[in-house]
């Protein structure tokens, strides 16, 4: 009975504190947003290809037949689709999101505009096309297109250090918890946005992008750790982590190659790595045991300080993004 107790204690702890950035507010429960993109019924009402039933792969094929002038015609006529299909080549999503965001985002390429819910996005950092290298950064709580600028930031600054070399996506395409609660101990959202990644990763390698590294924020390391298994990732960074839904690398069922960072200053190390009737995450990333290869990260400050400039978290990312580590 005690050892119960203690259980059900821990796994209220960690309902109040996994979290991303949201302090110790509480949450409200989110309706997951999925599906095909707005405008859909107009899209296949067309007759044009059903997002439903085509992958990414159809979607490449099908626009790779077109002309340049059929392309922009469907890009005018159904913006709110092309600029959301997976497989559909990078410069025509950006050309559709522009004429619905209509600068919103600044100098990134809005490579994704949902507006659904509190709204989803995603925005490029480089070349997505022809850089040899490319990262995928997935954020924890709190990050919508209306609050999307720290994992803007988280963006930016890999780009950065990679000099440029590598394009970087902040990817903020799933419903994210707000502030603390169940949504946060659970797993009903990151499955969600677990099937929502995996496709997003199937369209970069449907339109021919390099396979990414895949960098994940506290609750987006829930996020990444449910997609592992169908994922198409060179690497699988996770950081600020309150589990994976794994005990180990290796139910994670990925050929990734598994990274874990946690500064010591990290809110998440009090959060109890537990999982009981749905609530917590599981074992610590970063623990031995666990089988991921550890990232250095001593001199990164809090919960949002691994991308901070000149912070050996840093360094490392941009190594692993760039492929100069074995």
């Amino acid at each position: 009975m005690r050892r119960m107790s203690r259980t059900l204690i821990s796994v209220a702890l960690a309902a109040v504190a996994v979290a991303g950035t949201a302090g110790w507010a509480s949450g409200d429960a989110q309706e997951a947003v999925t599906g095909a993109p707005v405008g859909t019924g107009a899209w296949v009402g067309a007759g044009l290809p059903d997002p439903g039933r085509v992958g990414p792969v159809g979607i490449a094929r099908f626009f790779a037949g077109l002309d340049p002038v059929k392309k922009m015609k469907l890009v005018r006529e159904h913006p709110g689709v092309v600029g959301n299909l997976d497989g559909v080549p990078p410069e025509l999503r950006y050309e559709a999101n522009a004429l619905v965001t209509e600068g919103a985002f600044g100098g990134a390429g809005v490579l994704a505009y949902d507006p659904r819910g509190r709204g989803q996005v995603a925005l490029v950092y480089g070349d997505l096309a022809r850089a040899a290298h490319v990262a995928v950064v997935v954020p924890g709580s709190d990050v919508d297109a209306g609050h999307v600028r720290p994992l803007a930031d988280m963006a930016a600054a890999l780009h950065r250090a990679t000099g440029g070399r590598t394009a970087v996506v902040a990817w903020a395409g799933y419903t994210t918890p707000v502030g603390v609660g169940l949504d946060a101990a659970t797993g009903r959202l990151a499955e969600a946005g677990a099937e929502r990644l995996a496709r997003f990763a199937d369209g970069l390698a449907a339109v021919g992008a390099a396979e990414p590294s895949v960098f994940c924020h506290s609750y987006g390391s829930v996020v990444c750790g449910l997609a592992a298994h169908e994922l198409k990732a060179k690497d699988l960074v996770v950081f600020g982590s309150p589990g994976m839904r794994a005990e180990n690398v290796a139910e994670l069922g990925t050929s990734a190659r598994v990274w874990a960072a946690k500064d010591p200053t990290d809110w998440i190390d009090r959060v109890p790595n537990v999982s009981f009737a749905g609530l917590g995450h599981g074992a610590d990333p970063t623990e031995p045991s666990f089988g991921a290869r550890r990232i250095p990260a001593e001199d990164a400050a809090g919960h949002g300080g691994y991308f901070a400039a000149g912070t050996s978290s840093l360094r490392a990312f941009a190594a692993i993004a760039e492929g100069d580590v074995r």
